[in-house]
């Protein structure tokens, strides 16, 4: 049985450059970067070379650039170490932002610091008004996500941060599901920091990056050590990092080509389902959504059956984020966006990926008619 996979957003393969870049530093090359000697050497010319290479990908300096363990480390890092630097006393963040946001923000709260959500509409996009009455006139930090993990949604980010330099915040951006989908540069956007993870863009897993703004105040979370410019202590993950390098340069080469080719196969499945199984639909079909993602309402029926009866068919799919995969709690982020708990159980995410193809989507469809009528049929 051949086997497709839909579940990018989870996670993607590694690059096969990438992976070949590794290697070397995997072996032969094994040196620590804070090592003065030619091993050491070696792999901080290595990371140097990964490091302006991130950058790029966002239009960032190199030096702006902080690698960290992966996405969730990189928010909790500035979300805390923002926090600290800039001795907020209030954290703004979205209804809809991933748990590498929230959980953050419920220490935060724990320790004192006033944690404030922004409502979303009903295709979980935040709103210029609610974000108004919301922004403190003391230091805060506002975290709002690019795109959305579960649904693909984008915010109009630019807007918010706009609005919250006017007010006197500093802002943090989570663009880890946005990087290698959709263009981010930095300077237009004008985000204070940014969170990125290499395994959502065809690099390893267990690697990541913060960007942080020239000026902008931040406190490490991490500390032990003078490494990445003091502002990440413990000895990087060469190999990794270098990975990670080498999927940035292949995303930004061939961005608009991929997300055009994920676009068409993403339109042509909701256009299938939508005119072949009855009540189906979209969720954030409203929206600006990332070229590759599709969250899809099938009401009646638990997301996931239809998640283990598509495994069963050879397709990967999923109910939501891999972080809440082993929640029977509906998802948060579709309750923000005024769903009944049982419309958002019933929501099931396709992701595609630059190697899916036309026949994976037709394959899926036909499943999909399969596993729709025997489901329905079984609750009868």
């Amino acid at each position: 049985m051949s086997r497709i996979y839909l579940d990018h957003n989870a996670t993607t393969p590694v690059d096969s450059a990438a992976l070949e870049a590794m290697l070397p530093y995997l072996r032969d090359s094994f040196g620590n970067p804070s090592s003065v000697h030619a091993w050491g050497r070696e792999a901080r010319v290595a990371i140097d070379r990964a490091r302006r290479q991130v950058a790029a990908l966002i239009n960032a300096e190199p030096d702006e650039i902080v690698f960290t363990g992966g996405g969730t480390e990189s928010t909790n890092a500035a979300l805390v170490g923002g926090m600290m630097g800039i001795s907020a006393s209030t954290l703004v963040v979205s209804a809809v932002e991933h748990l590498a946001v929230l959980g953050p923000a419920e220490h935060l709260a724990s320790r004192g610091a006033g944690v404030r959500r922004a409502p979303v509409d009903g295709n979980g996009c935040l709103e210029r008004e609610s974000l108004d009455a919301l922004f403190p006139h003391a230091s805060f930090l506002v975290s709002v996500m690019l795109a959305n993990h579960d649904t693909g949604a984008l915010q109009p980010l630019r807007e918010v941060v706009d609005l919250a330099h006017a007010h006197g915040g500093i802002v943090h951006t989570d663009a880890i599901q946005a990087a290698g989908r959709v263009p981010i540069d930095v300077k237009q956007l004008q985000v204070d920091l940014l969170s990125l993870s290499a395994h959502k863009l065809y690099g390893p897993k267990g690697v990541g990056a913060l960007y942080v703004r020239r000026e902008t105040p931040f406190t490490p979370l991490l500390r032990g050590g003078r490494h990445e410019d003091g502002r990440r202590a413990g000895t990087e993950n060469v190999a990794g990092i270098v990975g990670f390098g080498v999927a940035c340069e292949r995303a930004a080469t061939s961005l608009t080509t991929d997300a055009d080719a994920v676009h068409g196969l993403r339109d042509r499945l909701e256009t299938e389902v939508l005119a072949r199984i009855g009540g189906a639909s979209v969720n954030a079909r409203d929206a600006a959504r990332l070229p590759n993602t599709s969250s899809i309402r099938f009401d009646g029926v638990e997301a996931d059956m239809v998640v283990m009866a598509l495994d069963l068919e050879g397709i990967a799919v999923s109910a939501g984020s891999a972080c809440t995969s082993a929640s029977r709690e509906p998802s948060h982020v579709l309750r923000a966006m005024g769903q009944t708990p049982e419309q958002a159980r019933s929501a099931v995410r396709f992701s595609f990926g630059k190697t899916n193809t036309q026949t994976d989507v037709r394959t899926t469809v036909e499943a999909l008619v399969r596993v729709m009528a025997r489901l329905r049929e079984a609750r009868q």
